[in-house]
């Protein structure tokens, strides 16, 4: 059997392991029963910083802007008490998703992925899901601001007007540095404005931006442009540090994609094959059929060898390359049994990188198959060498006035520091913030700009592919959207920003399609749906050339020695925008389950010979960062994660972590996130960390099940004989529970989960879950309901990874319920798991006799207690509960809603109609529920389905969850 192990130290000693965790267990419990009262209060007032400062503002603004539509429903139908749900996107941090915002009473409470979108489809991602808490974040400017000091719109026009006309008449430049921009009305916003003041320029800047793509193919197709990568199209995946199911580019719509490919529910259904080359271990990476650790500067040279074969294999001259260090034979005969179906993608922004993958995909015919270059992606189109020549003007007094929005450099840039002080010495700067930042303290003015879901705005994520963003909420504070802003010091004439949005989409989408023909109904359409695809906007594919191809392979050098440094976006935090969000810090990393702090993730080979274990200190080129020895890590390279080190972000984000921005370069006018030569020194010093993967124990117990795609094929039930053994030698003395009207039950599905957590954070916005904070989370209290646990197996310094979402079983004989002596856990005659909040005296005989250990227990009073000033315990922060279920009770309000609607309607249930947070917003498709009494339902037919087990079948808990055998396609 397959030894799983789910930390180094397990790896090394299980037995020694076991009995440290126990010790560990005991310190905590002990630990807990002597905190005295307000000893942790530093902590918790840290962690959730939003107070009762805006109440008085809150109370005013208790309804949406009636110009709002909800999705789907007239809003006369409107009653209070009712949740209404409206289309809306989010873009931030280069992230983009199509939304509905749940609505209850006016304020925004949760955020779901919008089905009807062709891009998202759907899903969401943990930060998507945690969003809705940036809303109610007290670190959000309430005024705007001159110099630091509270103001007034009537001042800030009046001089900001004066001024800029001023720089207008003496010819000084002034720059509007944002973000991407998808927005085709606020384009025409800022364009307006650029030509009523010619002497002004538009830069978009991305903190970690897609430049070596839009460079290279600038030269392969003469345009700089993101192709459309169709995963879900691809036999074979070959990615070159791409974390494409985590961080990179499109996720959510990669992920689909790559899931939708990967599903094996049928006799026929075929599998790719995903080759991954990293250094760090990525959510990507774990999910690899074959993976292979890499340093950085090694990925050129495999490329450009990857490349050779090809060329090689086909009779075509080759190139002189570096010789690679990895035998690349079985990955190009897999490529060209799939032309045209294979996709190679890599993450480096090295444009010479960039530019040998399109000459593989060229060779490989995959340009118009699975590498679309006509519908584009739009999200990333900041271009790193346009800022570094706008930092040059900006020190030289080129540049006399700079207007921000959506970007931090101070925080973001390894100039930082540098362009701090030439901020503050410019005759005008402006931030656009929408909460306190780096940037914004260095600025004369701040503007303060509302949250998305305060504002109207439109987005254009591809090409072709539109949606809209409309506000679910009144401003809470007195902010105004930077487009009106702008038309108001250009002196352009607009009544407001959702005039402009509804214009352009009357004026300029209404012709590209044929449903309607009024403009008014096809503006109240989109705006009910979310969505529009343009039917008339049809590119041809775009020829590549082989321009800039040879000049990129001869610039390719060996790989170097010594240490090399990666530096990635977490899952959680990104680039940081989202810093001061406890929703995000409290969520454990996907791979090294820590919260609360960045890490330097070290080599297991190069720990054991150093005696470095986790949770000892070393520095990184003079940074101290603490260490999580991580099984995968390439050889001479450390990962450590980007987004954090927030210097200005609010209570909750400031100084959680190391600023790792600074050690990033520049080379060849692009952003480098990796760096060579890096000086490593072991300290003396140790960092606790709130690590949550060791909590529990598998006790050796066969929790984690798989197999190959090829045993699958010849025997569907690969890999789950277990199953047939414990069904053959079940004995009970007691009959089976019936249950005669529903019986809730859900699937996951192994194979496609990611391990992305983003069901995590779904799951704790829907039922209230609170925040506990870093103390709270080393002792073993972290709260959430849904547990993602992570195992390897086979080699530590190349293991295999496998991601279990946990959650509540319903176990139709749950060892939870018959042990409480108060019978404050009763079963529900639809089978689930409840409990009686007003009965629970406290034993937690529940939580010691589940064997699943997702009983949670509240340690503390986190609600009106001064102790835990999280959301919960101010009146701002407690507009994000969802009303429809108490504090802390079981979200069963969806089963109740959906129940009501059909006795309503006169009408059953349908199949998939009622789904839980965490189904609706998972973007692998990954998890199913329904009512296991229909036959025909989806959850049925998934829990027959020969890959299905159920967790610890042999204590006969008849759990209602299964999951589904994890297949992976490794090279036969």
């Amino acid at each position: 059997m397959t030894k799983y192990w789910r930390s180094i130290e397990e790896f090394k000693d299980p037995v020694l392991f076991q009995n440290t965790e126990i010790k560990l267990e005991v310190n905590a419990k002990r630990e807990l029963m002597q905190q005295q009262s307000g000893s942790s209060r530093r902590d918790f007032l840290k962690t959730f910083g939003f107070s009762v400062a805006a109440a008085a503002v809150v109370a005013s603004c208790s309804k949406p802007v009636n110009k709002a539509i909800p999705f789907l429903i007239k809003p006369e139908e409107i009653t209070p008490g009712q949740a209404n749900y409206y289309a809306s996107s989010y873009f931030e941090g280069n992230e983009y998703c199509s939304i509905l915002v749940k609505v209850r009473d006016g304020r925004p409470i949760k955020v779901e992925g919008n089905n009807l979108s062709p891009v998202s489809q759907q899903g969401t991602s943990a930060r998507v899901q945690a969003s809705i808490l940036n809303l109610y974040d007290d670190a959000r400017f309430k005024t705007p601001l001159k110099r630091g000091e509270p103001t007034n719109w009537q001042e800030v026009d009046g001089y900001i007007t004066n001024k800029l006309g001023q720089l207008k008449r003496e010819n000084k430049k002034v720059v509007l540095l944002t973000s991407t921009i998808i927005s085709p009305s606020t384009k025409s916003v800022i364009n307006r404005f650029l030509t009523e003041n010619p002497n002004a320029e538009w830069l978009q800047y991305d903190a970690v931006s897609a430049s070596g793509i839009l460079k290279a193919n600038q030269l392969s197709f003469g345009k700089a442009f993101v192709p459309d990568y169709r995963f879900e199209k691809a036999k074979v995946i070959v990615s070159f540090g791409a974390d494409f199911l985590g961080t990179w580019l499109s996720n959510v719509e990669y992920t689909k994609g790559y899931s939708e490919g990967r599903k094996l529910l049928g006799a026929g259904d075929q599998m790719s094959r995903h080759y991954q080359f990293e250094s760090g271990m990525t959510i990507t990476g774990s999910n690899a059929d074959v993976r292979i650790p890499v340093k950085p500067s090694e990925e050129g040279v495999l490329v450009a060898s990857l490349y050779n074969e090809i060329l090689k294999s086909k009779g075509l001259a080759t190139f002189q390359v570096p010789a690679s260090s990895v035998d690349l034979s079985g990955l190009v005969a897999d490529l060209l049994e799939n032309e045209g179906k294979s996709l190679v993608v890599s993450g480096s922004n090295d444009v010479n990188i960039q530019l040998i993958v399109n000459g593989i995909n060229n060779l490989l015919g995959n340009f118009g198959n699975t590498v679309l270059t006509a519908k584009t992606l739009n999200t990333h189109q900041g271009i790193d060498a346009e800022f570094e020549t706008l930092i040059s003007e900006i020190k030289n007094k080129t540049v006399a006035g700079l207007l921000c929005w959506g970007v931090n450099p101070v925080y973001n840039h390894p100039a930082g520091q540098e362009i701090k002080q030439a901020v503050e010495g410019l005759e005008l700067s402006v931030s656009f913030a929408e909460r306190i930042d780096e940037t914004a303290a260095a600025c004369h003015w701040v503007c303060p700009a509302p949250n998305y879901l305060e504002a109207w705005d439109d987005a254009e994520p591809k090409t072709g592919s539109y949606s809209l963003a409309q506000p679910a909420i009144s401003k809470l504070f007195d902010s105004r959207q930077v487009q009106e802003s702008l038309l108001k010091w250009g002196g352009l004439e607009a009544p407001d920003f959702y005039t402009t949005v509804r214009n352009y989409w009357i004026e300029s989408l209404f012709s590209q399609q044929t449903e309607f023909t009024d403009g008014k109904l096809f503006w109240n359409h989109s705006l009910q749906r979310g969505t529009f695809e343009s039917a008339i906007l049809k590119e041809a594919e775009l020829n590549y050339t082989q321009s800039g191809l040879s000049d990129a392979i001869i610039q390719i050098k060996p790989s170097s020695d010594g240490w090399e440094i990666v530096l990635y976006e977490s899952v959680a935090l990104s680039n940081g925008n989202a810093g001061n969000n406890p929703w995000l810090h409290e969520l454990p990393d996907p791979v090294a389950k820590v919260s609360w702090d960045n890490f330097a993730s070290v080599p297991v080979k190069w720990a054991g010979e150093n005696g470095i274990q986790n949770e000892s200190v070393i520095t990184v080129n003079g940074i101290e960062l603490p260490v999580v020895v991580q099984p995968g890590q390439a050889a001479g390279t450390i990962s450590v994660a980007l987004g954090y080190g927030r210097e200005i972000a609010g209570k909750v984000g400031e100084g959680v972590g190391k600023n790792m921005f600074p050690l990033s370069t520049i080379e060849n006018g692009t952003r480098k996130f990796w760096l060579s030569g890096a000086q490593v020194q072991k300290t003396s010093k140790t960092y606790q960390l709130a690590i949550s993967q060791t909590h529990h124990s598998m006790e050796g117990r066969p929790i984690v099940r798989e197999t190959s795609f090829n045993e699958w094929k010849l025997n569907p039930a690969a890999g789950n004989e277990l199953k047939e053994v414990h069904e053959k030698n079940k004995v009970t003395l007691y009959p089976e529970m019936e249950f005669k009207g529903h019986h809730w039950g859900m699937a996951v599905d192994l194979s496609s989960c990611t391990g992305c957590s983003n069901c995590s954070v779904s799951c704790q916005a829907e039922n209230n879950i609170p925040v506990i904070g870093r103390e709270q989370v080393r002792n073993r209290r972290i709260m959430h309901w849904i547990r993602i646990d992570r195992y390897y197996s086979n080699h530590a310094e190349n293991p295999e990874v496998f991601h279990q979402p946990v959650m509540c079983q319903h176990c139709d004989n749950a060892p939870c319920e018959n042990v409480c002596p108060v019978s404050a856990t009763p079963h529900s005659d639809e089978g689930l798991n409840q409990i009686a909040y007003n009965r629970c005296v406290g034993t937690k005989y529940c939580i010691n006799n589940c064997p699943y250990k997702v009983r949670r227990f509240n340690w503390f009073k986190y609600v009106n207690n001064d102790e835990f000033d999280f959301a919960s315990n101010s009146e701002l922060g407690r507009l994000v509960l969802n009303p429809d279920v108490t504090i802390r009770s079981r979200g069963v309000q969806r089963i109740q809603e959906k129940k009501t609607e059909a006795k309503v309607a006169g009408r059953k249930i349908e199949d998939g109609e009622v789904q839980p947070a965490c189904v609706q917003s998972c973007p692998a498709s990954a998890l199913v529920f329904g009512d296991m009494n229909n036959p025909e339902s989806k959850i049925s037919k998934y829990l027959k389905n020969e890959r299905n087990y159920h967790l610890l079948e042999e204590l006969h808990t008849l759990p209602s969850v299964g999951y589904l055998v994890k297949v992976r396609n490794k090279k036969a």
